[in-house]
């Protein structure tokens, strides 16, 4: 099915949805939740207002809750956690993969999420734990502990039986990993090698040992970009010794991928990429205030750069006329530049020995832009206003903010990141800052000199 298929597919079963819930049916309703899927319950969850959620949520399955909670966002999970004890998380918990159920937890207060660790049986405990000590945005937070591992001194046969006593493996299963007796990591039997090899064969023989495993500290960007080079399904993570503590699956790569993006483009106008799009007005606009807050402040300090050529202002009118375009152009040429260096860094391309070729090129496009259209706008201004003077003002500051753009947009989200502050989230705040100041200093300072 397409990606414009499953939309209307999404849409229709919202309306549908909507429509059974408004008559009272709501054994229909029930009806048609039972034949979605796990991800499709959640996303017409996410889809609906928020009188309509808690209809949706009361008709879902039990057994299904665990896997459906999985797939919300963070915001209309803790909705939904929130309003649940202990027990009840534990029970609605059941049977979900430990990197699932850690994401979950996480999520909780804390006192809460202590009460269900120590319902949890000691094995379990032990593995969430384990993942919880880890930051969740690295390979720690991402892994999973269920692993299947052999010794490299077994045969393939005995590789077999054990595979065989177990009534199922763990999901997205590829690779057996291959340890020592101290759970020191030593390579990967695929299942694909496994099962063409022969009985009598040893894994040693077998196996390949040079796979690099993913160190537990990993950043999640950074092992989201390994398995796109590598292709990989799963991957093992280790310690700094080498012990084998689990393993990660393209499920949740994909997850840091989605995030990732999402979080580059909800960043830009102050947004939480978790955000739920149904959430109460007041929780929205509290959100929100800040960031607005932020531009506020900004702006005023390019109306200061203005306020300080107000007689130039009061004595060549048209200025004003004139100035918002130098700065508009400033504006968007920086961020044609932040964008893409934010997504060099993302993707892991930048690095210190070439960033300064990036800044030559991004100088040299620059440069021929600002050359191109401030020729274009010096004859528009004379044009429009007969004089001679102001084109070449005009003309000049374009050229000016063009390169200072080129400038702010290939350094300020090095230097951000420099600070540990995320550039997709201040990037385009401080550059707008620095496009109008320096637009509007250059213009008009131009123009005292010429005119005053």
């Amino acid at each position: 099915m397409s990606q414009a298929q499953e939309s209307q597919f999404s849409k229709d079963h919202v309306l549908e949805l909507n429509q059974a819930i408004d008559s009272g049916s709501l054994y229909q309703v029930r009806q048609m939740i039972k034949t979605l899927p796990t991800a499709g319950i959640a996303h017409l969850l996410e889809s609906s207002p928020p009188n309509t959620r808690s209809v949706l949520w009361q008709l879902i399955d039990k057994d299904a809750e665990g896997e459906v909670i999985q797939y919300l966002n963070e915001d209309l999970q803790n909705d939904i956690l929130s309003e649940l004890n202990a027990e009840e998380v534990v029970e609605l918990t059941e049977g979900l993969e430990t990197d699932d159920l850690a994401d979950i937890l996480q999520q909780l207060p804390q006192q809460v999420a202590g009460q269900v660790l120590q319902a949890m049986d000691q094995q379990d405990r032990q593995r969430v734990e384990s993942i919880l000590s880890y930051d969740e945005d690295t390979a720690g937070g991402l892994m999973n502990t269920d692993t299947i591992t052999v010794r490299r001194n077994h045969t393939v046969e005995l590789v077999l039986r054990y595979l065989r006593r177990h009534d199922s493996i763990p999901e997205m299963t590829d690779n057996i990993h291959v340890v020592n007796r101290d759970d020191e990591f030593l390579g990967i039997l695929p299942l694909r090698q496994l099962l063409v090899s022969d009985p009598n064969t040893s894994v040693r023989e077998v196996m390949n040992d040079e796979v690099e495993a993913i160190p537990v500290n990993m950043e999640a960007t950074q092992v989201a970009q390994l398995f796109e080079q590598h292709d990989w399904v799963s991957a093992p993570v280790v310690d700094e010794n080498r012990k084998l503590l689990g393993r990660i699956t393209i499920d949740d790569v994909v997850d840091v991928i989605r995030d990732s993006t999402e979080h580059s483009l909800m960043s830009m106008a102050g947004l939480d990429e978790e955000d739920d799009t149904f959430a109460p007005v007041v929780k929205t606009a509290r959100r929100r205030a800040l960031w607005l807050g932020v531009n506020l402040f900004t702006a005023v300090l390019a109306s200061l750069v203005i306020y300080l050529f107000q007689d130039t202002l009061d004595q060549v009118v048209y200025l004003a006329v004139l100035m918002p375009i130098v700065a508009n152009m400033g504006g968007v040429a920086g961020t044609q530049t932040l964008t893409l260096v934010i997504r060099s860094l993302a993707l892991g391309h930048i690095s210190p020995s070439n960033s300064r070729w990036l800044l030559i090129r991004e100088l040299g496009v620059a440069s021929l832009n600002g050359a191109l259209w401030a020729l274009v706008i010096s004859v528009i201004a004379l044009l429009w206003y007969g004089d001679l003077r102001l084109s070449y003002i005009i003309a000049a500051a374009m050229m000016i903010n063009l390169i200072t753009a080129a400038l702010a947009g290939a350094y300020l989200p090095l230097l951000l990141k420099r600070m540990h502050i995320d550039p997709a989230l201040a990037g385009t705040v401080a550059l707008t800052t620095v496009t109008d100041s320096i637009g509007f200093f250059a213009f008009l300072g131009l123009a005292q000199t010429f005119y005053l």
